[in-house]
């Protein structure tokens, strides 16, 4: 039976006869195998004869994947705490170090894995990345199973627009070059597969507020799309989303749950990701050296993690948000790329001077101004605001976007009316507030901010397996 390579580096057992299995990271002087299955980012280092054969011996190159049969022991040199002495070793797939991308010595920049995202996972940097991904993914279930919410899963294939930006992709059967028409020339619809216009999904929000209105918690967790043509280190046209809806919450009650639900995620992958996280600390910190002094982060990645879960998060109104960037050094100093006053929708140089500079905490928006948000937003009292709140974390900005939902129908009617959302299009949403209405609250996780914030990386692009931006769908 085969052993994990994290199983064996983990424990303080020796002497033990053991089978693994994994991928050559490097070999020196026909003895010295560093091998890799992937359960850990370490190697161990495995011993063979010199004495092999020369055939064997020859195809024992980086990438080659190997069966090694052996004995655990104290590790004879320096750099490692075991290693294993083999007695028999299998070649299972060889690697022709004259193709393979991926040499030591080479040092692909991450811009060139992209173009290689087939093979990116067998780096140790990425290799950190997807593993820590899986915590962060396990985690946010484990919290939720905990306090039991009920998983919802909701449609891919929608044919509304949760978000009201229209930026969306079309779901069709119909032919490109010959669509059925209307009189009127437009497309008709009618006759495709669904018998009306669908898309993909950018929010399962909607149907989860459904689905709370009888189940009470309900949490949502699942690929969306949006057809943004923006081709930045921050956006996706494919990304998850975890999204919790909890009938009889308030704006309060939803903020105390984002808060805890962030420090509950962090706290596991701090518990269970050590190796991981000490990996890709270390290699920002290498980072940090190449940039001018001026521009390095005062933080390391496992201490800006433990700023969040060792502070509790300020809460701040939109109009306090804004008067506190106008009185602000780099405000009064034309420090800010863009420009500060009340009604505009806050920029990420903004919401970091608040978090890192001003406050040195998470911070929690509250209130934002009712043109700049959703129309599920509930009006507060003012008339000008909505109850929405934004958490906002050191590096990144805004993570996590929610509010209480506007329950009262006729509210959410004339809301609908200002931003001509169609009312026949959305009966059933307008149904949740016809029969049985009750305040409720919801908020949303990019589930790629969360895990580039939590691994360090600064492309949206390196946290999520394979892509889906603007020009490229391989692989």
């Amino acid at each position: 039976m085969r052993t994990k390579i994290k199983d064996i580096l983990l424990s303080d057992k020796l002497d033990y006869e053991v089978i693994v299995k994994g991928w050559v990271r490097s070999f020196r002087n026909n003895q010295f195998i560093a091998l890799n299955d992937g359960s850990i980012i370490d190697n161990i280092q495995v011993v063979i004869s010199e004495n092999s054969d020369e055939a064997l011996l020859k195809n024992i190159q980086t990438g080659a994947a190997l069966s090694v049969t052996g004995k655990v022991i104290a590790s004879q040199g320096k750099g490692q705490k075991v290693e294993i002495v083999a007695s028999q070793v299998e070649l299972l797939g060889t690697c022709d170090p004259e193709q393979f991308p991926l040499q030591a010595k080479n040092r692909p920049s991450l811009e060139y894995l992209r173009e290689i995202a087939h093979l990116r996972f067998r780096t140790n940097v990425f290799g950190a990345v997807f593993r820590v991904r899986n915590s962060i993914a396990f985690a946010i279930h484990k919290f939720f199973n905990e306090k039991g919410f009920v998983y919802l899963h909701t449609p891919i294939v929608t044919a509304s627009d949760a978000e009201g930006a229209g930026e969306m992709f079309r779901v069709t059967t119909l032919p490109f070059d010959n669509p059925p028409r209307k009189e009127d020339g437009t497309i008709d619809f009618a006759e495709d597969f669904f018998g009306k216009s669908t898309n993909l999904t950018v929010s399962g929000q909607l149907e989860a507020e459904l689905a709370a209105m009888a189940l009470g918690e309900v949490y949502t967790f699942g690929p969306t799309f949006r057809a943004e043509n923006s081709n930045t280190a921050r956006h996706l046209a494919e990304f998850w989303m975890v999204e919790p809806e909890v009938a009889f919450n308030d704006l309060q009650d939803n903020m105390n749950l984002a808060e805890e639900f962030m420090q509950y995620v962090i706290k596991y992958v701090l518990d269970h990701n050590k190796e991981d996280l000490a990996f890709l600390q270390e290699r920002l910190i290498n980072e940090e050296k190449q940039k001018p002094a001026n521009e390095r982060s005062e933080m390391t990645l496992i201490d800006k993690l433990n700023f969040v879960i060792e502070n509790k998060f300020e809460r701040i109104t939109y109009t306090e948000a804004i008067d506190i960037l106008l009185q602000s050094k780099p405000y009064q100093k034309k420090q800010f790329k863009y420009d500060v006053s009340w009604g505009i929708d806050l920029q990420s140089e903004h919401e970091r001077f608040l978090v890192e500079k001003h406050f040195k905490k998470p911070v929690i928006v509250t209130d934002y101004p009712k043109d700049i948000k959703a129309f599920y937003m509930r009006l507060n009292d003012d008339g000008k605001t909505v109850a929405a709140m934004d958490i906002l974390a050191p590096g990144i900005g805004e993570i996590v976007g929610g509010s209480q939902r506007e329950e009262r129908l006729e509210v959410l009617e004339s809301r609908m009316n200002d931003m001509h959302i169609p009312h026949e299009e959305m009966y059933w949403y307008l149904d949740s507030r016809r029969f049985g209405t009750a305040p409720h609250a919801g908020f949303g996780l990019g589930f790629e901010r969360m895990v580039l914030f939590i691994t360090g990386m600064t492309n949206i692009r390196d946290v999520i397996p394979f892509p889906r931006t603007p020009g490229n769908a391989a692989f």
